[in-house]
């Protein structure tokens, strides 16, 4: 499934990068839930990842409707952009919710 063909479906989301954590490998803090819908496959051969927004404390998993796709120009690894059902956010703020990740790469949002 192409990554667009999730818009407007709702999604079940695994949470590994919960709200308040640290990354890994580069230590920054993830401002929103971030996980990904488990057997998917993404351009980056990994399961198709998530920013959950609307949601502002940790969760293990949550079912959410995709609002619009973080489409990376520079990279093969698309993002999903899930909230719980009935939110919504603009473009504006998706791009500041998400900034602290996306800034490395270029991307466009498609809805």
């Amino acid at each position: 499934m192409n990554s667009k063909d999730y818009i407007g479906k709702i999604v079940n989301v695994v949470i590994d990068r919960p709200f308040g954590s640290k990354h890994p490998k580069h230590k920054f803090i993830y401002p929103v839930n971030y996980g990904y819908i488990p057997n998917t496959m993404s351009g980056d051969g990994e399961e198709l990842d998530c920013y959950v927004l609307g949601v502002f404390e940790p969760v293990e998993r949550i079912d959410g409707k995709c609002i619009a796709v973080i489409h990376r120009t520079d990279d093969e690894d698309d993002k999903l952009v899930v909230v719980p059902d009935g939110k919504q956010y603009s473009d504006d703020a998706i791009n500041a919710l998400t900034e602290f990740q996306e800034r490395f790469f270029n991307h466009i949002i498609i809805r």
